[in-house]
């Protein structure tokens, strides 16, 4: 063999290898490409969980209780008292939304290990876009995310700024309202004080009451119970109950202000205390509702005035202090509504 077909083969056996060599990818961006693969599964994983997981009314994943129907369907504990609160206003059984099947308290169950299972759902935080166990989130956001918004410390006199955390330090270094004139100042104050001022009012208004001579109070609870008009209208009425020798009855009714009830999503409750004997003298009497000892009804206290005469006998329907309609529907929820009436009986 001449030297010139010994180079020409050796260089033919060499190339092959030297290809395969170039074609390989570099071993740091193999490893980069397995773990976004790795992520890729893991997320799908974690969508699919959410899409079995989830409520079936709103489809959204619970974020407290999840209640399940015999059927195994699941609702979060919003729906759920939404769809029973539907029932009752409508005078019919409430069912599962997706099987017909009955529920009410007592046929539904809450689901542990689901709301076990969601809570380790990753979830984003709203401020920052970052992956989260769902049982961390809400700390995250109040506590501990730099992207989360806050106000600044100067807003009691008139701040309107809201931003990220992590810009509020340099925005308080260059705010502008600490340098205001008083006068400027003064109309940002005014605002918190008529805050306080009602407040105080209602304070005071109760430890006044407190040094009454007659006061009683009457652990109350409300049955429904249903017109027997051509639209017949739900409403809720407690058994006699006996104070300063008088016989009397706490009545409600559901959204006063709306044809239809279940029509809307905003639902309020109104009540009215109704004496029931006669009365010779007018009786000045001052009442409140509070949530009491058997009842877990969240109440926001609020102080009513009447005058009781031989012709008024009725006070006007107040609105029932709950903090929201979410409230309400779970009222609505529960077979019957327990309070605490306290009354005061001014003396003449």
């Amino acid at each position: 063999m001449s030297e010139a077909e010994a180079t020409t083969s050796t260089t033919d056996s060499t190339e092959p290898e030297k290809i395969t060599e170039d074609l390989l990818e570099p071993e740091a961006k193999r490893r980069k490409t397995a773990a976004i693969q790795q992520d890729e599964k893991k997320y799908r994983l974690e969508e699919r969980l959410g899409g079995i997981l989830c409520c079936a009314v709103c489809l959204d994943l619970p974020k407290a209780a999840v209640y399940q129907c015999s059927n195994g369907h699941l609702m979060c504990a919003g729906c759920f008292t939404h769809i029973l609160a539907d029932a009752r206003l409508r005078d019919e059984t409430s069912t599962c939304p997706t099987c017909r099947v009955e529920i009410c308290k007592t046929l539904a169950t809450r689901n542990l290990a689901v709301e076990n299972a969601v809570s380790e759902l990753p979830s984003e935080c709203q401020f920052c876009n970052k992956q989260f166990p769902r049982n961390s989130l809400e700390k995250h956001e109040d506590e501990e995310c730099e992207d989360r918004i806050s106000g600044c410390k100067y807003h009691r006199i008139g701040c309107p700024w809201r931003g990220p955390v992590h810009e509020r330090a340099q925005h308080e270094k260059e705010c502008g309202h600490p340098h205001k004139s008083g006068a400027e100042v003064m109309e940002a104050l005014e605002i918190l004080d008529q805050q306080l001022i009602e407040e105080r009012k209602l304070y005071k208004t109760i430890f006044e009451l407190l040094g009454y001579d007659k006061i009683t109070f009457n652990d109350i609870q409300l049955k429904p119970y249903r017109t027997d008009d051509f639209v017949h209208r739900l409403f809720y009425e407690s058994s006699r109950f006996s104070a300063f020798n008088n016989q009397w009855v706490v009545k409600a009714k559901i959204s006063d202000n709306q044809k239809d009830p279940t029509q809307s999503s905003e639902r309020d409750m109104t009540y009215q205390l109704i004496l029931k004997s006669k009365t010779s003298t007018p009786l000045s009497l001052s009442y409140i509702v509070l949530r009491g000892p058997v009842g877990d009804v969240k109440i926001n206290p609020r102080v009513y005035n009447f005058d009781f005469t031989e012709q008024e006998t009725e006070t006007p329907y107040e609105h029932f202090p709950l903090p929201d309609t979410a409230e309400c529907n779970r009222l609505l929820a529960a077979k019957t509504i327990n309070f605490r009436l306290i009354m005061f009986l001014a003396s003449k």
